[in-house]
């Protein structure tokens, strides 16, 4: 496969030839028909020159015929005849019978054939046809003719002609020099492409050995140079550098996330080995066997959540996780959260309360955010002291609907902050998440999942030792989208109501089933 700079070359010199050739025969039509204008105006020049001789001979009242040789013939004036000798092309007068009275040196050559030819084109010429190409024998020829001479016409028509060889030979002689300087023309042009070429793609060369050492994987910290010209190579380094950026940054997150799952899966998976072992061994009682089996279904268990949220956000990443979008009510729902939450406050010790709730209406997966709001209660049951206080509110704003879910638990240092949505991001990787609390810093991610594919915004402020806030901002829909929405659904239902099978039906178990949510974390261990 040929490089840039031998493509660039070629291509250069192509176009080169093309355009010497387009120009060459440019200049060859060009010079060709300024040759044959000019050839006519010395035509027209010899013609007047003989015609005005003649005009000042009458003016002079100096008879421009005289008696020929034979009876009632006639020819010039000898005097004439004399002027007319120095004409060096052809020269025809002709009187007013139409018969030639003079003919020069070069006509009087011309053998009978073309005599004939020459004198039956000059008795066409008239003021509507001045001038005629004719072909002899011998030679091509352009004749002009000027009309009615003298008062009494005793002269009808002078016929100045000239051979047009001269014009011919012009652009033979432009193209023998065109042949002989195209091929060192294109030399060096070759050359010069070439020198260009290399010296343009140097910029590109130094890129393709940066990224060439970038590409191992162990060298996404470096970056390709930048200049300070801002032209299309800059634009380019800076194109590459952002990607070498994001490609870093998501070599890391796989790292961590790769070695997290593995740590996460490590300790269960160790545990039900040493519970299957114990059931197994033959001097295990049959109730510490009914235990090591019971804690074997509860690592197995713990697992399965963890493998569930992997794939729900797997497929969220991949964009194959829908939403199913239909008008939901969040009074009712964020009602049905808060009763859940008093259930599992009471046995932590917490005080739930609901101390603002309105009505409002968004776009939305019913089951989904059920999901998002559950993950927040449980995520701030788990981080808050027994006797503290939990705060679930629900108001409308008119830039949206806002959520927010307050606790007084341990808080977080403002350096975690903008990492606890991450996964299996951890604050203190000293402490056990699994001993003390359990979770696997998963809950979190979906939270931020569901919340941006609503369309909304989720944020957290923290101190450590005063509580932390979960706020989720979520639009509120157009009149037009919620009145096309809600017909879906009375459509839906009065189908479901006639007995017709939806295609929902099979999904949403599913859904739900998705809804178990991991035990959340709030980014500490």
């Amino acid at each position: 496969m040929a490089s840039v700079r031998t493509t660039l070359t070629l291509t250069y010199a192509t176009a080169l030839v093309g355009t010497v050739v387009v120009f060459s025969v440019a200049l060859w039509i060009a010079r060709r028909q300024g040759a044959f204008a000019e050839l006519q105006r010395t035509v027209a020049e010899q013609g007047d020159v003989a015609a005005r001789v003649i005009r000042e001979a009458e003016l002079q009242s100096e008879p421009v015929m005289v008696p020929g040789d034979k009876p009632g013939s006639s020819t010039i004036n000898p005097r004439l005849r004399i002027a007319f000798e120095g004409v060096p092309d052809y020269l025809l007068v002709l009187s007013d019978s139409g018969k030639a009275v003079y003919a020069s040196f070069a006509v009087r050559r011309l053998k009978d054939d073309d005599l004939a030819e020459l004198s039956s084109a000059a008795l066409l010429l008239n003021a509507e046809r001045p001038s005629v190409m004719i072909n002899l024998s011998v030679d091509q020829l352009l004749l002009v003719g000027r009309d009615e001479i003298g008062g009494p016409r005793r002269v009808m028509r002078v016929v100045a002609g000239a051979s047009t060889r001269r014009v011919s030979a012009i652009p033979g002689e432009q193209w023998t020099i065109m042949l002989a300087t195209t091929p060192l023309l294109l030399i060096g042009s070759v050359w010069l492409a070439w020198v260009i070429a290399g010296k343009a793609l140097e910029p590109v060369e130094r890129v393709i050995d940066e990224v060439e050492a970038i590409t191992d994987g162990r060298s996404l910290h470096r970056r390709l140079p930048v200049e300070s010209s801002g032209d299309e190579l800059d634009r380019l380094a800076m194109t590459l550098n952002a990607m070498i950026a994001r490609l870093e940054t998501s070599f890391s997150g796989l790292r961590r996330f790769t070695a997290d799952a593995s740590h996460e899966l490590k300790t269960p998976l160790t545990v039900l080995r040493a519970d299957v072992e114990r059931a197994m061994h033959g001097t295990t009682s049959p109730t510490d066997q009914l235990v090591a089996l019971e804690e074997a279904l509860q690592e197995t268990t713990r697992m399965a959540d963890l493998v569930d949220s992997l794939l729900t956000l797997a497929r969220a990443d991949e964009g194959r996780f829908e939403i199913h979008r239909e008008p939901v009510h969040l009074e009712p729902l964020v009602h049905e959260v808060f009763e859940t939450a008093v259930i599992l406050g009471e046995d932590a010790g917490l005080d739930v309360r609901l101390p603002v709730v309105e009505d409002a209406v968004v776009m939305g997966d019913r089951v989904r955010l059920r999901q998002l709001l559950l993950n927040l209660i449980t995520n701030a049951i788990k981080y808050t002291s027994r006797g503290g206080t939990l705060e679930l509110a629900l108001s409308r704003r008119l830039d949206g609907v806002t959520i927010s879910v307050r606790d007084t638990g341990i808080g977080i240092a403002a350096a975690d902050l903008p990492y606890v949505f991450e996964r299996f991001w951890r604050a203190d990787r000293a402490r056990s998440r699994t001993a003390e609390r359990g979770g696997f810093g998963l809950g979190l991610a979906i939270c931020r999942w569901i919340v941006q594919a609503h369309g909304g915004t989720i944020s957290v402020t923290s101190r450590l030792g005063r509580g932390t806030t979960f706020l989720v901002t979520l639009p509120l829909p157009g009149e037009q989208e919620l009145a096309t929405a809600q017909a879906v659904v009375e459509a839906t239902a009065a189908g479901r109501g006639a007995g017709a099978p939806s295609a929902d039906d099979g999904a949403r178990p599913a859904q739900v089933a998705d809804a178990r949510a991991p035990e959340s974390r709030r980014g500490v261990s």
